[in-house]
């Protein structure tokens, strides 16, 4: 059975990693032997001898990270992305362990001259081979479960939305290496199903079937209204020792990718991942914030005090418009702007959008909103606490209240801080475009923030964000 399987190929595993670690090392003993231009005699290199010691503790530990980052855990499902940073992780932390041991022998004569380019030789070089080796292993097994081998049987408890989801997976990717022997059902009429699964039995009937011993996994998908069998199924799983996952009947109630968070052993479901919540995340979004925002006024303070002069000269007012917009937690700020048009009354321009070759609009602030120039200050806002640099743009309550009324999960776009320029923004949905498209980025990006995708937007805005075709 694949449960047998697993155990040998993890062993098999463990060996080869073991393998690609003392290649790894001795290719960066030998990139440390270029770098010196030291072939022989080992002139300013230390001995073989003290360099290849030092692999007697350095590949255990090594193992044994790759073991705690779950490097060999099962890869059937698991996304090459995952992977990777697992190892990169576990490489960045051999290497610390690496850098603190040679600190610690340092003053030993015979570790003294230790080369710390090595350790960095290694680091890069077994970061590479590594990810090579689990490409070459995931594709080769891929390929045989697309043929029809390695594969693993699995039984289906419930027919649901849930089932039918997994089924279709299933059925998309042949290199997963499932094979769906049937499915348990008390409502469906035996030899009924979907996509050539069928039902071949009533739910009472798992105690027989897992007696057989024949299965590799449960997979219970029961339908939401099923719920009260949950605990009786569980525990005939759990006594016949097969691996057993749960896949929840919940994809039309919760809209979006859930997490689970551990409250002191108890399990919560957290409808909505929003990566900004974590304390951690926030500041390092905060502190890119102030510092870009300090340097962004500095570099633009030509422009604005360009931008100052005109605006005065060619029309009557004040320099700087103020609108009420709705921030973070729903709470209303005052945004900043360039005033790009004439002197309205409050009630006249809070109720409309500008339209193409609006008359309210002046000639200057016709190019200063076209270039977005009239959006440098809020950079103060940013300073202020009001916006981030990234993030969703920010809307009057006059149209929130309606739009919230309208488009569903709107109001979700207030969980983070409003942003000069956004996901949104750089793909085009920006001005008079689809709201529902720009939620709909808005929510990706609250969902997905990394500082690396904040890095990309700020990036995209700067080749094709300034200039809006939209902007009227």
């Amino acid at each position: 059975m694949i449960k047998d399987n697993q155990k040998k190929f993890n062993g098999f595993h463990v060996v080869l990693d073991g393998m690609v670690i003392i290649l790894s090392y001795f290719i960066a003993w030998l990139l440390l032997l270029l770098s010196n231009h030291a072939f022989s005699p080992y002139k300013g290199v230390l001995a073989p001898q003290y360099y290849f010691g030092a692999l007697l503790a350095i590949l255990p530990i090594y193992l044994l990270l790759y073991g705690v980052f779950r490097l060999y855990a099962p890869k059937r499902v698991q996304e090459k992305r995952y992977e990777f940073a697992n190892i990169v992780k576990a490489n960045l932390l051999g290497v610390l362990l690496f850098a603190l041991g040679l600190f610690l022998v340092k003053k030993n004569p015979f570790f003294s001259e230790f080369s710390t380019r090595m350790v960095f030789y290694f680091f890069a070089v077994n970061t590479i081979l590594e990810t090579v080796e689990r490409n070459l292993i995931r594709s080769i097994l891929h390929s045989m479960r697309s043929k029809g081998y390695n594969q693993k049987h699995i039984l289906l408890i419930g027919y649901s939305r849930a089932a039918e989801s997994f089924i279709e997976r299933v059925r998309q990717n042949p290199e997963w290496g499932y094979q769906i022997k049937g499915i348990l059902d008390n409502q469906k009429e035996w030899g009924s199903g979907y996509k050539d699964v069928n039902v071949i039995g009533k739910i009472k009937d798992l105690d027989e079937i897992l007696a057989l011993n024949s299965l590799d996994e449960i997979a219970i998908t029961l339908s939401i209204n099923e719920y009260a069998n949950l605990e009786k199924i569980v525990a005939s799983c759990e006594k016949s020792g097969v691996h057993t996952k749960f896949i929840p009947d919940y994809n039309n109630i919760i809209p979006t990718i859930p997490y689970i968070e551990d409250l002191q052993g108890l399990p919560v479901v957290n409808i909505r991942r929003v990566p900004l919540t974590d304390p951690v995340n926030a500041i390092v979004k905060r502190a890119v914030d102030i510092v870009g925002a300090a340097v962004a006024l500095v570099l633009f303070s030509p422009i604005m005090l360009l931008t100052v002069l005109l605006i005065k000269l060619t029309a009557p007012g004040p320099l700087i418009y103020k609108q009420e917009r709705v921030g973070l937690h729903n709470r209303p700020f005052q945004m900043y702007k360039f005033r790009s048009m004439v002197v309205q009354a409050p009630s006249e321009e809070k109720n409309k959008w500008t339209t193409p070759h609006d008359s309210r609009v002046t000639p200057i602030g016709r190019f200063i909103r076209k270039t977005s120039i009239d959006e440098m200050p809020q950079f103060f806002n940013v300073l202020r606490g009001d916006m981030s640099l990234v993030g969703p743009r920010p809307e009057r309550p006059l149209f929130v209240e309606k739009f919230k009324e309208e488009i569903p999960r709107y109001m979700i776009k207030h969980q983070v801080r409003p942003g000069i320029t956004g996901w949104a923004q750089v793909n085009g949905f920006r001005g008079d475009t689809s709201i529902t498209k720009r939620i709909e980025h808005d929510l990706y990006y609250i969902e997905n923030w990394t500082l690396g995708l904040d890095v990309k937007i700020l990036f995209l805005t700067i080749f094709k964000g300034f200039v809006n075709k939209n902007a009227y």
